[in-house]
């Protein structure tokens, strides 16, 4: 007998466990369990994956690397964009999401099988991001949401693998945490309340760092090139080679609150030491070299972006037009960041660049002109401010009038 085959996007956790196995033993499916590798695992973790993925019944795993693609197609554009949610959160885990489900559904077509199954309950952003973008990419594609379906819990979910024979370790840690290049997340008790912050043994990375650390991040056409004049590859590797250096201070470390997809609002913590970094330094630098309505349109336009993203709109094709935009502002955005590392934050030192607009050629904000005399001020002043003064000169007129009764 012909089994049909279904993709499982797989992570190795409780509900993508539950999925394989029942997806096999109970549905008798042909399970062909693929992993979306963003900075999460490390080589011997992928090899473990598979051995526990095929040895709960799937026919056959995958791990995908897109490090490289996630940078090349997302993270890119947060940087030019400076995206940060409510002006807090870079995106980490949404973004992320967006890009495994891209990849998950590309590999379908590449095998050709039109059933995919996810791990997502429903409670959460996730299944609206990872079947919005199944359909977009496979219109006629099958999803399979076992653990939504069936609205299970965790209890029940680890009676069925006990009774199914995998003996895997579940008990339930204290705090889900889901790391990527663009930024760990940090779920616990605490993120489930409007009035606690994380504890300090809740933080994937400790405090290990307390003696200052300068730092010169450069930047060519909006995207950071190296770090100390250290080349890397490739931009991805510069991203991990500084979140190695920064979080050990304890930098990035927050909570985000915000408007879920499906309507509710919700807590999460996250350290994100690199992403906030590159975010600010890039920032600081387009506001010496942009101009002010640069940096007005984009403020405006990136909010939405970083918005819709967040929602799993990616393939919108709007998204594009906006990057095309984000791209043609980083002509100019090139130089060096100073920035010093401390526990628990970053200090931002300047800037040196050839594009730097503050040049003293012009003047000093304060100090003196080089460009234009007095007489020029008065002149730009009258004509600046004369339809403001029309309009009182008008209405002030008529408020001294008698008004009728």
């Amino acid at each position: 007998m012909n089994q049909d085959k279904i993709i499982l996007a797989y992570s190795g956790g409780l509900d993508t466990t539950y999925c394989a196995v029942y997806l096999s033993k109970i549905k008798n499916y042909e399970v062909h369990a693929v992993t979306i590798n963003t900075g999460a695992f490390n080589e011997q973790e992928i090899i473990e994956l598979e051995k526990k993925a095929l040895l709960i019944g799937a026919a056959s795993f995958k791990c995908i690397d897109v490090r490289k693609p996630y940078y090349d197609d997302c993270i890119k554009y947060l940087i030019f964009g400076n995206v940060l949610k409510n002006g807090t959160y870079p995106l980490s885990v949404s973004a992320e999401r967006v890009i495994q489900a891209i990849s998950i559904a590309e590999y379908a077509k590449k095998l050709n099988i039109n059933k995919i199954a996810h791990g997502s309950t429903g409670a959460g952003n996730d299944q609206v991001r990872f079947d919005m973008i199944f359909h977009h990419i496979i219109p006629n594609a099958e999803i399979i949401t076992p653990i939504r379906d069936k609205k299970l819990s965790r209890e029940e979910e680890i009676t069925f693998l006990k009774t199914n024979g995998v003996t895997y370790d579940f008990v339930k840690a204290n705090y889900s945490v889901n790391k990527g290049i663009w930024g760990t997340s940090v779920g616990g008790k605490e993120t489930l309340s409007s009035n606690q912050n994380l504890p300090e043994e809740a933080w994937p990375t400790k405090i290990t760092q307390t003696d200052k650390k300068d730092i010169t991040l450069t930047f060519t056409n909006g995207e950071l090139i190296s770090i100390d004049g250290k080349q890397f590859d490739h931009p991805s590797d510069t991203i991990q080679y500084l979140q190695n250096i920064a979080q050990p201070y304890g930098i990035g470390r927050d909570i985000h609150v915000g408007d879920t997809i499906i309507g509710i609002k919700g807590r999460v913590g996250f350290e994100a030491a690199a992403p906030l970094i590159i975010i600010k330094a890039h920032h600081l630098l387009e506001k010496h070299v942009l101009t002010k309505w640069q940096l007005y349109w984009k403020d405006q336009l990136a909010a939405w972006y970083g918005n819709w993203l967040h929602e799993g709109q990616m393939l919108d094709p709007v998204m594009r037009d906006i990057e095309a935009f984000f791209i043609s502002t980083q002509k100019t955005v090139s130089g060096d960041v100073y920035v010093s590392l401390v526990p628990n934050r970053f200090i931002l030192n300047g800037i040196k660049s050839s594009h730097d607009l503050m040049s003293g050629k012009f003047g000093s904000y304060g100090e003196m002109n080089n460009s234009w005399t007095g007489d020029d001020v008065k002149g730009f002043t009258k004509i600046f401010g004369n339809q403001t003064s029309i309009y009182h000169q008008v209405n002030d007129s008529i408020k001294n009038e008698p008004q009728p009764i």
